[in-house]
């Protein structure tokens, strides 16, 4: 029986977890784009010329980046506050 890191096993599970949301982003944000391309093409001169789609690729890249961070580099508040007490410890010597 193989028995699970917990620790490595949360790490797995939120690397898959951002993998899904990047392939959801890339895929939801693709067909925003082709809507839009088609739109244009069909009906240039009443919408074709603003790109709109660019406000929900922005708007939810900003979100993906957060993502991204938070579980490849740690920079969130429970990985931050462990490391501070980790430093804390060593500077007190405990």
């Amino acid at each position: 029986m193989d028995i699970r890191d917990p620790h490595l096993w949360k790490q797995a599970k939120a690397r898959a977890g951002f993998k899904m949301h990047l392939r959801t982003y890339l895929f939801v944000n693709g067909v925003l784009w082709l809507i839009w391309l088609v739109i244009s093409l069909v009906f240039q001169e009443k919408w074709g010329n603003y790109p709109w789609p660019i406000w929900a690729t922005l708007g939810w890249g900003i979100g993906l980046i957060s993502h991204y961070f938070s579980v490849y580099h740690g920079f969130n508040e429970k990985s931050l506050a462990e490391r501070e007490y980790e430093r804390l410890k060593r500077t007190h010597g405990l």
